[in-house]
Formats: structure tokens, sequence, C-alpha cells
């Protein structure tokens, strides 16, 4: 399975958003751009789509821009793959019924494990892992 370079983005802009999340104040486009190395004209599509999806809110005016909906612990990488592309996994065997049924659950089995694995880690999990590695010292 390959992903897009849109799931990409999306998942480090809610991680940028995630970062930024204990300040309350939005994050303007440019500059969680920037801090994610995604380009800005392409964020904002996303964004529009995470904020679609609950995922995203915007606040509009001078101090403007973008933060999370919901605590980085409600929101999973699960989440974000289904905002910007529908499922996690979908294979068309799945409503093919020239699939071997053996086949079609196995796929099933394939598409449930991975909705289990995308579901079962929240931003709070990774922000939690980032701040142990700055913790992290070396002799």
């Amino acid at each position: 399975m390959k992903l897009s370079v849109k799931s990409d983005y999306a998942a480090r802009a809610v991680l940028g958003l995630a970062r930024h999340y204990p300040t309350g104040a939005a994050l303007r486009v440019e500059d969680l751009a920037s801090g994610q190395g995604v380009p800005a004209n392409y964020l904002v599509q996303i964004l529009i789509e995470l904020k679609a999806q609950g995922i995203a809110k915007s606040v509009r005016g001078k101090e403007g821009g973008y933060l999370l909906a919901r605590a980085p612990a409600e929101i999973s990488l699960g989440d974000v793959l289904r905002a910007v592309h529908g499922e996690v996994f979908d294979t068309p065997a799945l409503s093919d019924p020239n699939c071997a049924p053996e086949l079609r659950g196995a796929w099933q089995r394939l598409k449930d494990a991975m909705d289990k694995a995308a579901a079962g880690i929240t931003f709070q999990q990774l922000l939690d892992e980032g701040a142990d590695k700055e913790k992290m010292y070396y002799i």
C-alpha cells in the first residue's frame, strides 16, 4: 500500500497544530507550512478538508489562522487519513462477487488491522514520543 504525499502533508499539519495546541492561539498557514516543510498553497486545501471533518478549525481576522478542533489525544492518524482519503485501506475486492471468499476474507482482515493500527496512534502519543527524544541526552 502506498499513501500519497497529501496524507503525509495532512499528518504533518496536524502534528504542527498539535505542537501549538497548548497555546490556544491560531497558527498562520504560512508559519505552519514553513515549520512542517509543506507548500502553503497545498496546505490550505488540506486544512479545508481537515476542517470539514472536525479535526481543525479556522479563526478569521488579524490573529487568524488554524488550530485543532479537538485535543491531540482525541485525534488519531486514522482520523487524518480518512479526512483526506476516505478509508485507511480500501480494495475493490471487498465488494467484488467474483473474488474468492477466502481472499475477500484476507483483504477484510488486512483492512481491519490497518484501521485498528491507524486508530491506535494519536497525535498526543506522537507529541509524547517527540518530547521523550528531546529529554534524552548522551554522555
